[in-house]
């Protein structure tokens, strides 16, 4: 922690080992302030062998889990639910049986059927939603070997199977759900979530660390919603002329369901420019208001699996015409693994992870995965930060 605006760090959950569900690893935590009554609502990520649903010849698969868990002292003290997940994914291995019910009533494609990863949780227009990175079908040992197939069923492998690359290559979907927070804190979790749509199309390839953010924004005269993802491969997008790494890209509809459309307009945002971060760089949690027109947004660079992945900030600035751009970005890592805890264990690249960012009073609280491993939780001085960040 050298540097000044950065108050604490400290490890508030590790994997259980006698919850079948979280006994590998917790980590990627998401975090929001209710504003009814105080209480930080956390979503983890989780995962634990399921032997019941191994097909044969094929690994143990290792399902993941959105697990719960809350502070009522402004983030010091963290309690958890370890009885039972608040997000399970309902892995069917028939292509009839991959199907869920949409707000709507509508029957729609079940992208969270194997795995839900890596919660964004954000309120908009009053109410609280949450994003998450979702495949058809779960992983095997993934610290192992890094193959998201491994465990998809023979039908899976077709080109002409029912749902293209999503089980083909089982390509992560990016899902949208609205909260209850309410039905969320009295633990009931089948209440608590409501499904809404996909925000990412997998004819484009893989997307993650998607965002949007808290308001609608000005695009061109018009009130807009935001969102800003990472696709592996960004010039698979139109518009993108030149091959890059992995980086931010920005886009703006008019309602949730239009951001899977081909042809809404989008536009690189930011692009690895240092060291650190030469190997892809994403957004890491919901922007936060600064002013009339500024966000602080976070966000993580990967350098190798040497240095690994670690967090900065950057300043972004809404437009007249056109979206918002980066006024002001950190050259610096700021937030780094540089506890004992936090240091590589089964995965050996180093990782700290932002999923979660709220400003409470003149404290930052962010929750973060440390090592792939468990899940960490550190205090940030916001003005002190913003005016460090101003510097570049």
């Amino acid at each position: 922690m050298a540097y000044h605006f950065i108050k604490s760090k400290k490890m508030v959950l590790e994997p259980v080992r006698d919850c079948s569900w979280a006994s590998e690893m917790v980590l990627n935590p998401s975090i929001i302030e209710d504003n009814k009554t105080g209480r930080i609502h956390m979503l983890f990520r989780a995962t634990g062998p399921c032997r019941e649903k191994q097909i044969w010849g094929k690994p143990l698969p290792y399902p993941i889990f959105l697990g719960y868990g809350w502070s009522d002292d402004h983030g010091h003290s963290w309690c958890f639910d370890l009885d039972t997940p608040a997000l399970t994914p309902k892995l069917e291995y028939s292509a009839e049986k991959i199907f869920m019910t949409n707000y709507q009533g509508k029957e729609v494609t079940n992208y969270t059927n194997g795995c839900i990863e890596d919660p964004r949780m954000f309120y908009f227009e009053g109410e609280c939603y949450v994003i998450t990175a979702c495949r058809m079908f779960p992983p095997g040992p993934y610290w192992e070997y890094d193959d998201p197939k491994q465990c998809a069923p023979e039908w899976a492998n077709l080109d002409k199977n029912p749902f293209g690359k999503v089980a083909s290559e089982n390509v992560t979907v990016n899902v949208l759900f609205k909260v209850d927070l309410d039905k969320l804190a009295q633990k009931q979790y089948e209440q608590a979530f409501t499904y809404i749509t996909h925000l990412t199309n997998a004819i484009f390839g893989e997307d993650r660390d998607v965002l949007i953010f808290p308001e609608r924004l000005n695009i061109n005269g018009k009130k807009k919603i935001v969102m800003i993802q990472r696709p592996f491969c960004p010039s698979n997008y139109q518009g993108v002329k030149e091959n890059i790494s992995p980086s931010m890209m920005i886009c703006a509809a008019d309602c949730f369901e239009e951001f899977p459309n081909p042809s809404i307009s989008r536009q690189i945002l930011a692009v690895p420019e240092f060291e650190w971060e030469k190997n892809r760089i994403g957004g890491s949690a919901t922007p936060i208001k600064i002013d009339e027109n500024e966000w602080l947004l976070s966000y993580h660079g990967k350098q190798d699996s040497i240095v690994g992945y670690t967090q900065s900030f950057m300043i972004l600035e809404e437009q007249e015409e056109g979206f918002p751009k980066v006024k002001h970005r950190c050259s610096e890592r700021l937030i780094i693994a540089d506890e004992p805890w936090e240091q590589p264990n089964r995965f050996k690249t180093p990782c700290v992870f932002i999923t979660g960012l709220i400003r409470v009073g003149d404290r930052l609280v962010a929750s973060y995965g440390a090592a792939d491993e468990k899940v960490g939780v550190l205090e940030i001085d916001f003005k002190e930060l913003v005016k460090f960040i101003r510097k570049f």
